[in-house]
C-alpha cells in the first residue's frame, strides 16, 4: 500500500522535484547571463546533510530557493486538509531543518541566502549579486 491517501495525491507527489524547479532555473539563467558561474545542488560542507540550490564555492555563498508549501512560507504556505497527522509534523520539521542548516553553515563561515519561490526573479538576482559584490569588496580590502 502506498503512503499517499489516494492515487491522485501519489501522482502529484511523485511529480515534485527536489532540484531544477522553475524558480531555480529562472534564477540560475539570470545569474549565468550576468557572467556568474556556480555549482548546482551541492553540499556546501560535505559533513552536513543539506544541499544548496546554488553554491558559489570559492566565495562560500550558499543559496536556497525554498518552495512555499515545503518550507512554510508565511504568505503562501498551506497545510493540507487530509492526512494532517502526517503533514503537520513533516512541514514543521522541514522549517526546523532549514534553520539548523543555515546556522550550521554560518558557523562554518558560509553566507546563506534564502528566498521564496514566489519572489520576483529580478529581486532575487539583485540580492544575490549585491551580496556577491560586497563579498568581493570585503575580500579585496583584506
Amino acid at each position: 500500500m502506498s503512503w499517499a491517501t489516494n492515487e491522485a495525491t501519489r501522482t502529484s507527489m511523485l511529480g515534485n522535484r527536489s532540484r531544477d524547479t522553475k524558480p531555480e532555473l529562472l534564477v540560475r539563467r539570470a545569474l549565468h547571463a550576468q557572467g556568474y558561474r556556480f555549482r548546482v545542488d551541492l553540499r556546501p560542507e560535505p559533513t552536513l546533510r543539506t544541499r544548496s540550490d546554488i553554491v558559489f564555492t570559492k566565495r562560500r555563498v550558499a543559496i536556497y530557493i525554498d518552495g512555499c508549501f515545503w518550507h512554510g512560507c508565511p504568505t503562501h504556505g498551506t497545510t493540507p486538509k487530509s492526512n494532517v497527522d502526517y503533514w503537520a509534523p513533516k512541514l514543521a520539521r522541514n522549517i526546523e531543518r532549514d534553520r539548523e542548516s543555515t546556522r550550521a553553515l554560518q558557523e562554518r563561515g558560509w553566507v546563506v541566502l534564502r528566498f521564496w519561490e514566489h519572489q520576483p526573479v529580478g529581486e532575487v538576482v539583485a540580492a544575490i549579486t549585491a551580496r556577491l559584490k560586497s563579498e568581493n569588496a570585503s575580500t579585496a580590502s583584506k
